[in-house]
């Protein structure tokens, strides 16, 4: 039995898998409540399946990027876990497992994460004769700069604002297919896309794993203290 959470963002979700399938999941909202909100619906999943803490063999997060407090809350609560249930732990990039549920069209496949004012996270995957690709990592840039790059119809999904889609289709027209929101939870990605990996051999150390940033969180620098004469 696997567990996947997701905390990378304000829509929470865990799920339980066995060898891949899905067994059961949750998906609710959040406002920065991601410390208070996830154990307990972790027991919540647990309970409505009828699954022991103990059955669990795996457990798969969502690394990043993402929502600072919430990649550290999800991660965090994946490492104890795992570290006290002594299993094998995985992060798997969130924006390969927005991508993932939709490898089945062949198409190039552009998840798009909103990184700040003017900037967007994304990377590129395709699924080609079955085999899962990453064509390009991780990285920021901005939707005019990303358009300018696109010569193919390519699939963008994700949870992308209003904004960014009116922007994208503008730039691209027939080239740009924007996903329905209908697709699975990002933890039940997690949970398929995290026992492919598991199963090949992949997994990482509960104590070297950390969220993955691509911008730096903004921390004010504390101010000098005047001496005192």
């Amino acid at each position: 039995m696997e567990l996947a959470i997701d905390t990378s963002s304000s829509t929470v979700s865990v799920a339980l898998s066995h060898k891949g399938r899905i067994v059961a999941s949750l998906t609710w909202q959040t406002t920065q409540n991601h410390t208070i909100e996830l154990l307990p619906n972790l027991v919540c999943l647990l309970q409505q399946a009828k699954v022991e803490l103990g059955s669990i063999e795996e457990i798969v997060v969502a690394k990043g990027p993402g929502s600072f407090n919430g990649l550290r809350v999800g991660i965090s609560t994946a490492k104890g876990l795992a570290s006290a249930l002594n299993i094998p732990l995985l992060g798997v990039n969130t924006l390969e497992a927005e991508a993932y549920p939709f490898a089945f069209t062949g198409l190039p496949l552009r998840p798009v994460q909103k990184a700040g004012r003017e900037e967007i996270a994304t990377a590129l995957y395709w699924q080609k004769d079955n085999e899962w690709q990453c064509l390009e990592a991780e990285n920021l840039t901005t939707v005019k700069t990303l358009c300018r790059r696109i010569k193919q119809k390519t699939l963008f999904c994700g949870e992308i604002p209003a904004e960014i889609i009116s922007e994208i289709q503008q730039n691209l027209g027939r080239r740009a297919i924007i996903s329905q929101s209908n697709c699975p939870s990002r933890a039940s990605s997690l949970a398929i896309l995290g026992w492919r990996k598991l199963s090949s051999g992949e997994r990482d150390d509960p104590v070297t794993l950390q969220p993955l940033y691509l911008r730096l969180p903004h921390i004010t620098k504390p101010k000098d203290k005047i001496p005192l004469l």
